[in-house]
């Protein structure tokens, strides 16, 4: 991202995201980062902001029939705020994996209510990606190179195969089309 025109190809507002929607041209992949007015970060937002910006736009895709039936909307947040988090940390790498932090998939091909106990991380999405575009991974190093977790033995949010990280797959149904196409 240090080549200025690379940057002016591919970072854009937010408002450019809600013209795509709403001319029905997204790109495959749109990664949106809210801004800290709403981010729901507890020193700088209220969470009721980042819900509403997140619902803008879930409802603004939601009313295009044609982009519905390709999306899938991850919504997540940054590493817990701080907050502290019981739950089993996959020693990765020297900083570690950090505190859970929730991920919800509102999409045509997800099925309501249900939770997944695979464990998964930020890099999950890039995994995801990956997967369904049949991509290489970033690096020979990067962590989407980690295999996806198999269960183990007393709790099965612990991979068996650690460390290892989900790719989300389990979290859609896709019937025959096997993934999402391009655009």
């Amino acid at each position: 991202m240090t080549n200025a025109a690379v940057r002016t190809e591919h970072l854009k507002d937010t408002v450019d995201l809600y013209a795509d929607i709403a001319s029905g041209t997204l790109p495959a992949v749109s990664y949106v980062k809210p801004s800290g007015w709403v981010d729901g970060h507890p020193a700088s937002s209220k969470w009721d902001l980042y819900e509403g910006f997140t619902k803008k736009i879930v409802d603004a895709v939601q009313a295009h029939p044609e982009l519905w039936k390709s999306t899938a909307i991850l919504i997540t947040v940054d590493e817990g705020g701080g907050y502290y988090d019981s739950g089993y940390v996959q020693p990765l790498d020297f900083f570690g994996d950090g505190t859970r932090i929730p991920l919800i998939v509102v999409s045509p091909y997800t099925e309501a209510g249900h939770i997944s106990h695979t464990y998964a991380d930020h890099v999950s999405t890039i995994k995801f990606i990956e997967r369904n575009w049949n991509l290489p991974t970033i690096s020979s190093r990067s962590r989407d190179n980690l295999p996806n977790p198999k269960p183990g033995s007393g709790s099965d949010y612990v991979p068996a195969n650690t460390p290892a990280l989900g790719d989300l797959f389990d979290l859609f149904t896709f019937g025959d089309h096997g993934k999402f196409s391009e655009r």
